[in-house]
């Protein structure tokens, strides 16, 4: 029976797990900081088991990663290379969902001394676009073609009857991890020239893309486009991109939350005594005798009944109620 151990039990672990689980001759263990949503996932299944674990606690984590035969890490991407090393120690496969970081890529070489695979990108985005990809373009390659323009695009989007809030979009991976991947600065080829957009351009640097039965939805670049043409194979091609979809008003909503600095991780003193109008009154230095909503929408040079400002208030950042974090910063607010 293959032992896999799965390091994580977030809002991506579920599908996994219950595929997992329905293989015959697969154990599986979810090893989890909160042990209750490890056992949501593995409910009562004769082959599954759970654990509490903080993955600070290294003895532990490497006795777990011991006894598997693979390791699949859906911790934060932080840690991929801890528990990389101990696969490595240990001769144990390991899969991620997360894009390779420098600290990963510097642990190829070990790897391969150890004789043990280190698959990354292996989720949705990055991971099946990838396998799409290289499928089009081996069966254009294949038939003696060139591929001269290259435009990927990926949306983890609530389908149209499920799309049922303002921001049309729901959270299917850690919702800090897809606000602090707004910060990401991008860059991609263009009829041979290379495109570079500075994280706080973001999401001003968006088209609009029309697709057949579906409607029209947001494209913007995702990240690094450019090392995908070596990765791809094609070297020679005039243009190079990776692109996020989003449904209309996303773009113009996110760039007045990176413009606001509530994408922000510096800890703010006294955060818990706010409420949470006050605190966006802070986030502007409004006159404390302001109207929050008028002195916001004002900053943002916005209509007060604009759709970014119902989008706010659908969220609650112009309540009268206190604060609902301890300590953080403006994105654990959001979170």
């Amino acid at each position: 029976m293959v032992k896999v151990l799965v390091l994580g039990a977030g809002l991506v672990a579920g599908p996994l797990v219950r595929y997992l689980l329905e293989q015959p001759d697969f154990h599986v263990k979810v090893a989890s900081r909160t042990k209750s949503k490890a056992e949501n996932l593995v409910g009562d299944h004769s082959n599954g088991e759970t654990e509490q674990l903080n993955v600070d606690n290294i003895d532990r984590l490497e006795e777990l990663v011991s006894q598997a035969d693979v390791a699949i890490s859906l911790l934060p991407y932080v840690h991929h290379p801890t528990v990389a090393k101990l696969c490595i120690k240990h001769a144990k496969n390991m899969v991620t969902t997360s894009y390779v970081s420098d600290a990963m890529r510097a642990l190829d070489g070990e790897a391969k001394d150890a004789g043990i695979i280190i698959l990354n990108e292996i989720g949705v985005d990055p991971g099946i676009d990838h396998m799409s990809a290289m499928k089009i373009i081996h069966e254009v390659q294949n038939g003696g073609g060139r591929i001269a323009s290259f435009y990927s695009y990926c949306g983890g989007l609530p389908a149209p009857d499920a799309n049922t809030n303002p921001y049309g979009y729901k959270f299917s991976w850690s919702p800090k991890g897809v606000l602090l991947a707004a910060k990401n600065a991008a860059q991609y080829l263009k009829d041979k020239q290379e495109v570079t957009v500075a994280s706080e351009d973001l999401f001003d640097h968006f088209w609009h893309l029309d697709i057949p039965d579906l409607g029209k939805f947001e494209a913007y670049p995702n990240r690094n486009a450019l090392p995908y043409m070596e990765i791809y194979g094609i070297q020679d091609t005039d243009s190079m991109y990776r692109g996020t979809l989003r449904y209309p008003g996303w773009c113009a909503t996110l760039k007045k939350v990176v413009d606001l600095g509530l994408l922000s991780q510096d800890e703010i003193p006294g955060i818990k005594e706010m409420t949470v109008k006050d605190f966006m009154g802070s986030m502007i230095s409004a006159d404390p005798n302001q109207d929050v909503r008028k002195a916001l929408a004002s900053h943002l040079a916005i209509d007060e009944d604009s759709k970014v400002m119902r989008r706010f208030e659908w969220l609650g950042l112009l309540d009268d109620g206190s604060v609902p974090i301890e300590k953080g910063g403006p994105i654990d607010l959001l979170v």
